[in-house]
């Protein structure tokens, strides 16, 4: 059986000519890395002043709210004081990257996992952000579970300054440059989840977390 199905393959690929095949796949895809890379862009807006500036604004607007931490190893300090503030759980699901900072001297639990059904917190890195429309960019990996962001009633999210680029166009382009392929899911973030589809009033936590937080260092 093993010999006649190895046969019959053989025969299809032959017909297919399975190597034209990934050649024109190959020259398609240089062709639409071409394409993209000359297209002009369409109109943007001018963001004045540091582009952190516009994201803390945009971001507000929507109900995140944000911090600055003098250093990455100050994160942890913050994000528990600003647990206690709000009355959460002292203990998260956290993407691995995370790990290493002194959580458990901050009084923090966690756990370097994805987010399961009781995880009340999920705390992530981004894969940068977004002044002009508050938005931070989320690229899902094995070590970087869209779970994590997702799932949990309260996301928190720790962002560098300088992976703060000033448009979606410019996420787009350095996913490109960095990445090489995209990932399975990039997930965009404005504030937490929200709906007005009953009477037109907002409600917030309709389909994802009550509230994001987010710490800039």
């Amino acid at each position: 059986m093993s010999s006649a199905r190895a046969d019959i393959l053989a025969r299809v690929r032959r017909r297919l000519s399975r190597t034209r095949v990934r050649d024109g796949q190959d020259r398609a895809r240089r062709e639409i890395d071409q394409w993209l890379a000359a297209r002009a862009c369409g109109p943007q807006p001018t963001l004045r002043g540091e582009l952190y500036n516009a994201f803390i604004d945009r971001s507000e607007g929507q109900s995140t709210t944000v911090e600055i931490a003098d250093d990455r190893a100050e994160a942890p300090g913050l994000v528990a004081a600003w647990l206690r503030e709000h009355e959460l759980p002292m203990q998260a699901v956290i993407w691995p990257e995370l790990a290493d900072l002194d959580w458990a001297g901050a009084g923090v639990k966690v756990v370097a996992d994805g987010a399961r059904d009781g995880d009340l917190v999920g705390i992530t890195g981004a894969f940068c952000a977004i002044a002009e429309t508050g938005t931070l960019m989320l690229c899902s990996g094995p070590r970087t579970a869209a779970t994590t962001s997702l799932l949990p009633e309260t996301h928190i999210a720790l962002v560098e300054i300088n992976r703060i680029v000033a448009t979606m166009e410019d996420a787009w382009a350095l996913a490109r440059k960095e990445l090489g392929k995209l990932p399975r899911a990039v997930n965009f973030i404005s504030g937490p989840s929200r709906t007005g589809d009953i009477e037109q009033t907002i409600v917030l936590g309709a389909h994802g977390p009550y509230r994001v937080h987010v710490v800039l260092y």
